[in-house]
């Protein structure tokens, strides 16, 4: 399954792993990398330290390609550039921030930039910045989320109509079917984060991950947008919050209420009832838990089948 970004990233399939937080440590991205695909450390979790340490496990865990997603509103960013330089890693995934910060010093060390973008304005600006490649999430997906609440259907063809680069779809994407529906409409990849939660190699709490399998149509809002936006699974802290919302807070208000770290108590931690549980729309087509190769195998699985049965 050849294409440009195959190519670019030098995979088997064009199935990327999402850089989620509390989620896609080494083993995960490793997983994913020797499943065929590319495999993403999520940097936006970890301490500086952390990370490197994850890096060097993935290094020996897996002699194919991954990548490290990098949101850039995070501290130590500098220093999380550095470890990345200094570690060998060839692909970057950034996120949250402007793509003209940090593409040209990335691309100055010989490493491919790709950047996560929500609207057709942000993924011409990224282009411009020089990136290789750009993400276009629409608003289905889980974690932080662009404002305009453009759904990814509606989002891709509009990008592929205007961008040269490739173009990668997230958001609302777990199957076969969903990546060919995507790559009709312009997309040359998928990124999948909420289908590797439920994955065994995941370092979501095991709370977190049975959560995810039985949510449903309804069961997840996109919220918190004066902070980050991001989709949550309706708990006792969503409850809270929205109940927050109808006194019209102020947005120290609303930071009081999130606190510090409500997401790793709630994805890490496995904390059901007072922690952030991020996660897409689609989890309510996710119903097991399987090690990540089994979910590669089987989204190219229907793919491939689905494909043919229109041809």
């Amino acid at each position: 399954m050849e294409n440009r970004i195959t190519k670019l990233f030098k995979i088997q399939f064009p199935i990327i792993q999402a850089g989620m937080i509390w989620n896609s440590g080494w083993k995960l991205a490793s997983a994913v990398s020797n499943a065929g695909g590319l495999g993403l450390i999520g940097a936006g979790s970890m301490y500086p330290n952390v990370l490197r340490e994850h890096i060097q496990k993935c290094k020996k865990a897996t002699s194919k390609p991954f990548g490290v997603n990098v949101p850039m509103l995070y501290p130590n960013i500098e220093e999380i550039m550095q470890i990345i330089v200094s570690e060998g890693v060839k692909i970057v995934f950034t996120s949250a921030g402007n793509p003209k910060t940090w593409t040209p010093f990335l691309k100055e060390h010989g490493i491919t930039v790709v950047h996560v973008v929500s609207s057709v304005k942000f993924a011409i600006k990224s282009e411009l910045a020089g990136v290789d490649v750009v993400v276009a999430e629409g608003f289905e997906a889980g974690g932080h989320n662009g404002r305009e609440e453009t759904t990814t259907f509606t989002l891709i063809p509009m990008v592929a109509e205007k961008l040269q680069i490739p173009i990668i779809a997230a958001g609302g994407i777990a199957t076969g079917r969903g990546m060919l529906a995507a790559m009709v409409l312009g997309a040359d990849a998928v990124q999948i984060g909420s289908r590797f939660v439920a994955s065994e190699e995941s370092s979501a709490h095991i709370n977190f991950k049975n959560e995810v399998v039985k949510t449903q149509d309804g069961d997840t809002h996109l919220t918190l947008k004066e902070l980050a936006p991001v989709r949550l699974i309706k708990n006792k802290f969503y409850t809270e919050l929205q109940e927050l919302y109808q006194h019209n807070p102020t947005i120290e208000e609303i930071k009081e209420k999130l606190g510090r770290a409500r997401s790793k108590k709630g994805m890490f931690e496995g904390d059901l009832e007072n922690g952030e549980l991020e996660i897409g729309q689609i989890a309510g087509l996710i119903n097991e838990i399987k090690p990540a190769a089994a979910i590669v195998q089987e989204i190219i699985s229907e793919f491939n089948e689905v494909k043919t049965s229109f041809c």
